[in-house]
């Protein structure tokens, strides 16, 4: 499928896009001709960089040779429509993971949320539309928290998917679609990296809710959904994979096991939900189920197919419900190789 594309992953030096880039150069859907990591952190890509070259230490041929290899970096912001256009130009995939996406962030910077989260977006799509480019796919990662927003992150990322959804009939060469997933387990600023540190500091941990729920996926799930939204996704549609929800008391009490570290509950931070929602009541109507995700059909008519099929949703798709028990949870915790606080890895990189 992306044999000998160029494919720009915004955000590229993100959690999901590390994992995204590093699934691509697998060549698991096709060894992509050029991949180009489009990120404002100088620091992380040349992190990123050493790392894919192999070397021990940086040197200046690293950054000469940038441009000949198949993994190239570029410089740039997603709210600069100049760059924008200019990493644009020859590309055939576009995964925008670029994002403000810290809760309590966003709530005390809106604006900057905005300017990221749909102002990038805006840029991607104006690129395509005044320069004409030959882009086939672009994917919008979006998160559960856009789903009935109570939060400024969620706020903007619920507009960065209509925003994309719309540009399907701005942009009709260009198949536009979105991925809307929960938290991914140990991706920066998730719970359970800070978990790892308070029990490393001999405690406490804290727990804003004993109630609160979430849904829980690894980056590898994150990414699977990506790649099943690029093989099977019609324009304007939003992917959403079926993953299981667990109490966030749980988890604390999974990583914790014996040690004698104690609870703390701190209240609900600003803009936070006590349980997620990945389908709305609303969306449930237009939703249905292919393979192992569930799919919801575009909110604009004029961009529904006529054989969509039969809704497969009666009501919301909530983290309150079918909650793991906390077995189950400590299950999937083990499994996923984050239950020991010694070495776990973050993003591909070996925390201690």
């Amino acid at each position: 499928m992306l044999a000998g594309k160029r494919v720009v992953v915004t955000g590229g030096t993100g959690s999901l896009g590390k994992v995204l880039i590093r699934r691509l150069l697998t060549g698991e859907i096709g060894l992509p001709e050029k991949i180009i990591v489009f990120s404002r952190d100088e620091a992380k890509q040349h992190a990123m960089r050493v790392e894919y070259m192999n070397q021990r230490a940086a040197t200046d041929e690293i950054i000469y040779r940038n441009f000949e290899q198949l993994l190239e970096f570029r410089i740039g912001d997603v709210r600069d429509f100049h760059a924008v256009g200019a990493v644009l130009r020859g590309a055939d995939v576009v995964f925008n993971a670029a994002a403000l996406k810290q809760v309590p962030a966003c709530e005390y910077s809106p604006f900057e949320a905005v300017q990221t989260n749909i102002g990038g977006p805006e840029n991607i799509i104006r690129a395509i539309r005044e320069h004409d480019l030959p882009v086939q796919t672009v994917v919008g990662v979006s998160t559960d928290k856009a789903c009935k927003p109570v939060n400024v992150m969620g706020m903007t990322k619920a507009i960065q998917e209509r925003v994309f959804i719309r540009a399907n009939m701005d942009c009709p060469e260009t198949r536009f679609i979105c991925v809307r997933y929960g938290n991914v387990l140990a991706s920066r600023g998730s719970v359970i990296p800070l978990f790892h540190d308070q029990i490393r500091s001999g405690g406490p941990v804290t727990i804003t809710s004993p109630e609160m729920t979430r849904f829980l996926l690894t980056l590898e799930q994150a990414v699977d959904t990506i790649f099943a939204a690029l093989r099977e996704a019609h324009r304007g549609e939003t992917y959403i994979p079926r993953v299981p929800s667990a109490r966030i008391a749980d988890v604390a009490k999974a990583l914790i096991g014996k040690r004698p570290i104690k609870t703390v509950v701190t209240g609900v931070r600003p803009g936070e939900k006590l349980h997620e929602i990945l389908i709305s009541e609303e969306e449930a109507h237009r939703s249905i189920r292919r393979a192992n995700y569930f799919v919801i059909l575009p909110i604009l008519p004029e961009l529904r197919l006529p054989d969509d099929g039969a809704p497969t949703l009666t009501s919301e798709y909530s983290s309150a419900d079918d909650v793991m028990t906390a077995a189950a949870t400590k299950d999937l915790l083990d499994r996923s190789g984050l239950l020991s606080i010694d070495e776990i890895r973050l993003e591909g990189e070996l925390l201690r």
